[in-house]
């Protein structure tokens, strides 16, 4: 007798390796969400682990109808401190326009901390990078 018997036992295999996937999915992100938590205590935390190993379908339907609210939040504020972060980041690694570099200058020069030759190299420099 040969697992691969049929065609319907083929989409029964794969309908059952989705089903497994996705529960490891669902799973991950439970694990995810409950150390992500800063409310939970650890001595809660544990519980829901203890609980996900031993009874883990019937903790995984009670924790996403439980707290599914509240992971939804986490995980939209990790996604918007993630893409502030990433934001700062772009603006201070980002080059100013060549305008900006020329007001510079212009404010250095205008002060005294650079000579005429300095704030004309710093402007041409600036502009060569248009």
């Amino acid at each position: 007798m040969s697992f691969w018997q049929g065609f319907w036992d083929i989409i029964w295999w794969f309908f059952w390796a989705f089903v497994f996937i996705s529960y490891l999915f669902a799973l991950f992100a439970i694990i995810g969400d409950l150390f992500r938590d800063r409310k939970l205590s650890g001595w809660w935390k544990a519980v829901w682990v203890i609980f996900l190993i031993f009874v883990p379908f019937l903790t995984s339907l009670v924790y996403l109808i439980a707290r599914g609210q509240g992971m939804a939040e986490r995980s939209a504020a990790q996604v918007q401190a993630t893409a502030d972060a990433t934001d700062h980041y772009i603006r201070t690694v980002a080059g100013s326009s060549p305008s900006d570099e020329i007001a510079k200058a212009k404010s250095l020069l205008d002060d005294g901390t650079i000579t005429p030759d300095e704030y004309e190299r710093i402007k041409a420099r600036a502009l060569s990078h248009v």
